[in-house]
C-alpha cells in the first residue's frame, strides 16, 4: 500500500492533466462512468458522511435543460462536451448512516442543524468532487470542471422537490490537446507552506 505511483501516473492526474474546454467526438460509455464514480467514493469524508451526489447529463435534452443555467462563456464548451456532470451534494445524507456509519446517529447529530450541516456538505461534498476528478483523470477521462453557472436556476431544473444541490459541474470526455492554452503557473512551496 505504501508504494509510490509511477511518474506516468502521476503525470496524467496531476501534472500533466490540463482543464479542457475543446472535446473531441467520442462517447463516453456508461460503465466507465460508473467506474469512475466508484474509485472517488473510496476517498475519505467526515464519518464516512459521503454527501456527493451525480447526474450526469448525457442527452441532447438534458444538455439543451442546462444551457439557461450556464454563464455565457460556458455554454459552448458544455454543449460540446460528451458528458456534463452535476456534482451535487445531498443536505439529507445523515439519512443514509444506516448503512454509511451505522454506530452514530444521524439524525441525532445533524437533525435540524442547518449550520453543521451546510458546513458537512460544502467541505465533504467539494473534497468528494476532488476525488471525482482525480478518478476521471486515472480512468483516462479529460475534465474541464467549472463554476460559472447559476445554481438555483440548476437545482430548480434538476433537483426540484428533492434534498440535492448542486456544488459544481464537471464537463467529461476526450479533450483536444491542441486546444489547451499555456497553463497557469502555481505557487511555489515557501509561497504557499509553512513548516511549523
Amino acid at each position: 500500500m505504501n508504494e509510490i505511483l509511477s511518474d506516468a501516473g502521476l503525470d496524467k492526474i496531476f501534472r500533466e492533466a490540463r482543464t479542457h474546454s475543446v472535446w473531441r467526438d467520442e462517447a463516453v460509455s456508461d460503465v466507465l462512468l460508473e467506474a469512475v464514480y466508484d474509485l472517488a467514493k473510496m476517498g475519505p469524508t467526515t464519518m464516512n458522511s459521503c454527501p456527493m451526489r451525480v447526474a450526469f447529463l448525457r442527452s441532447k435534452e438534458a444538455k439543451e435543460k442546462l444551457r439557461p443555467c450556464l454563464s455565457e462563456g460556458n455554454v459552448d464548451k458544455t454543449m460540446a462536451a460528451p458528458v456534463t456532470a452535476i456534482i451535487a451534494y445531498d443536505l439529507a445524507f445523515y439519512e443514509q448512516f444506516p448503512k454509511l456509519a451505522p454506530h452514530r446517529d444521524g439524525a441525532k447529530t445533524f437533525g435540524g442543524k442547518e449550520t453543521l450541516i451546510q458546513e458537512t456538505v460544502l467541505r465533504n461534498g467539494s473534497l468528494q468532487g476532488a476525488y471525482f476528478i482525480i478518478a476521471a483523470r486515472a480512468l483516462g477521462l479529460d475534465c474541464g470542471p467549472m463554476s460559472g453557472f447559476k445554481r438555483a436556476k440548476v437545482d430548480e431544473t434538476f433537483f426540484a422537490g428533492t434534498t440535492w444541490r448542486s456544488n459544481f459541474l464537471c464537463n467529461l470526455g476526450h479533450g483536444d490537446p491542441a486546444a489547451l492554452r499555456p497553463r497557469g503557473d502555481r505557487l511555489d512551496f515557501d509561497e504557499a507552506c509553512q513548516l511549523l
